[in-house]
């Protein structure tokens, strides 16, 4: 894209609200990006439709064995791998589930790659040396909404017949026509000329926030606003587990450890035993029939119960 071209994008538009931004004095620095922050959360609003719709074909496609991909260069490939790479502690899931792929690759997380999203074919080898099939999902991360690596990794994935989801903020952009679910944010022109890890970022983040938590609560990953299925992995996380199981059941922090050790480290499996008064194999056997969702599977003991 030439230069003229370039200009066109909001993206790489001049904020008229920081023109003199580098005569500012340090406070008035802070308010001016604080002020542009303040409209991030109003442009994510206005997708809230087109996330919601990607929310629900995710969880379709994630429920029947397949997965999700988050495809960026630079700054949005780097808040795909945070975002994926919070999913396994967070909601107990593999690492396999949600995956981080970034031009350049893990090099490129912590330092610029030069060229690597400029390179359409490079995008595809990175989804085919995962395995991608049309069980999957590939979301497309990309400020501009031209990103030549992500472009090809999509059109590899439609290929394939893969579910294709895109995050853009511009509008009417290459990526946002070829996709399935096309989700576009108009966040304005950045404090500084197309710093698109400032604004653009933010809203980026907040997109893969919602994806990814509402796609784990459709999933049975959370219980009332509870991480039931949160991964024990250390000190911390064994006394968030025990502190959800007492707010979930009511009991004391000593029986919520020996539950918790019965279960194997299971909080999900533990709620259910205190709830129902079940040993573990019944209750196991009670969350697998509703896919994990503990309201389901209470629901379900309820009616046992009372036939």
């Amino acid at each position: 894209m030439d230069a003229k071209k370039l200009a066109k994008l909001t993206t790489e538009s001049r904020n008229p609200n920081t023109l003199n931004i580098d005569t500012m004095s340090t406070h008035e620095i802070v308010t001016a990006i604080n002020e542009e922050d303040k409209k991030v959360a109003y442009a994510v609003e206005k997708a809230k439709e087109k996330i919601a719709e990607a929310i629900d074909l995710i969880t379709e496609r994630l429920s029947k064995g397949g997965r999700l991909f988050y495809v960026g260069a630079g700054t949005s490939g780097r808040l795909g791998i945070v975002d994926a790479s919070e999913c396994p502690p967070t909601f107990g899931v593999s690492h396999e589930l949600v995956q981080g792929v970034i031009a350049g690759g893990n090099e490129a997380i912590f330092k610029a790659t030069e060229g690597a999203e400029d390179n359409k074919e490079l995008g595809k080898e990175d989804l085919k040396n995962r395995g991608l099939n049309n069980k999957d999902v590939v979301c497309g991360i990309a400020a501009s909404g031209r990103t030549p690596y992500v472009i090809g990794a999509l059109e590899y994935a439609k290929e394939l017949g893969a579910l294709t989801v895109s995050i853009t903020m511009n509008s009417e952009s290459k990526i946002s026509k070829m996709v399935d679910v096309p989700i576009s944010i108009e966040v304005g022109p950045e404090v500084i000329t197309g710093s698109t890890r400032m604004k653009a970022g933010t809203a980026q983040k907040m997109i893969l926030n919602m994806l990814s938590t509402g796609t784990m609560i459709k999933l049975g990953k959370v219980y009332s606003n509870l991480m039931v299925d949160v991964k024990v992995s250390n000190e911390k996380l064994f006394n968030r587990a025990k502190r959800i199981i007492m707010i979930t059941t009511g009991v004391d922090e000593d029986k919520a450890e020996e539950m918790l050790k019965r279960s194997n480290n299971n909080v999900k499996l533990a709620i259910m035993m205190i709830k129902t008064g079940l040993e573990k194999e019944e209750a196991e056997r009670l969350l697998n029939k509703n896919s994990g969702h503990i309201r389901r599977a209470l629901g379900d003991y309820e009616n046992e119960v009372n036939k």
